[in-house]
């Protein structure tokens, strides 16, 4: 896989969640935009219906992707997801998810999940580039905008020897420019709403040039279809009625108080 090269635009995200009507309108945009390279940031399935529809788009489109949580243990078949919440509650709809993410992705696309390398890394114009899920230490970790300290982001840049870190898993996208000039920046979600109302999709783009310029794209799709396809599916209330009001219902206990003041609950 050739390394994309200094003045070329880059799209990432994460966070596919089996909503495949939402991938599709995401690698349509970057394509129309004229994105070099497009790159996977992990968690292929849970929460959406029929997880093989968006595993299938992305092979697809040859798009590389890492290992998130998910995609590692419904892979392996392991008994929950491992994606890190300890509230109750959240434990509940997570476990709903991923037995049906399991009970529905084909042994095929288990094996490939199982493949899929835990970070990928590139050097563009000098700078080199970490692509991980959660973070670059914990597949799991929550890198939140709120609670990550520029020390402690400067550290994770230092003990992976990244100088831009590109992330997910928190399912809410922010970036940063630390003191040293390195970047962090977390592509939140693509299959689920950034928990603002609006009930749209989310990547980030990249333009690699003398620096690398960031910007997040809002990519509308029909998400009415998918909310429909759930319903047909078995899928919770609560999951439907977060595609169609932009708005979380689920996995509110893990998020930190100053992110969860930006919704309605």
């Amino acid at each position: 896989m050739p390394a994309p090269s200094a003045g070329t635009r880059l799209a990432v995200f994460g966070g596919v969640y089996a909503n495949h009507r939402a991938l599709r309108a995401v690698l349509d945009d970057a394509r129309a935009r004229g994105a070099a390279r497009t790159f996977c940031l992990g968690d292929l399935g849970g929460f959406g219906p029929h997880p093989d529809r968006a595993i299938e788009t992305l092979r697809e489109a040859g798009v590389p992707s890492v290992r998130g949580n998910l995609d590692g243990t419904v892979g392996h078949d392991r008994p929950d997801c491992a994606c890190g919440y300890c509230d109750p509650r959240d434990l509940h709809f997570s476990q709903r998810s991923f037995d049906y993410a399991v009970a529905r992705t084909s042994p095929v696309h288990k094996a490939w999940l199982r493949d899929l390398p835990e970070r990928i890394t590139l050097t563009i114009a000098g700078r080199r580039l970490l692509l991980c899920h959660g973070s670059p230490r914990r597949v799991n970790e929550f890198l939140w905008e709120s609670t990550c300290s520029d020390d402690f982001l400067e550290w994770l840049c230092d003990d992976s020897g990244a100088d831009v870190i590109l992330c997910s898993h928190t399912g809410l996208h922010w970036w940063r420019t630390l003191p040293s000039g390195r970047q962090v920046i977390n592509a939140g979600a693509l299959g689920r709403p950034a928990n603002d109302g609006r009930a749209i999709a989310w990547y980030a783009e990249l333009e690699i040039g003398g620096g690398i310029g960031v910007s997040f794209r809002p990519v509308p799709y029909d998400h009415e279809a998918l909310a429909r396809e759930m319903e047909a599916e078995g899928l919770p209330a609560e999951f439907i009625a977060t595609i169609r009001t932009g708005w979380w219902t689920t996995c509110l206990e893990n998020m930190p108080a100053r992110e969860r003041a930006r919704g309605r609950f």
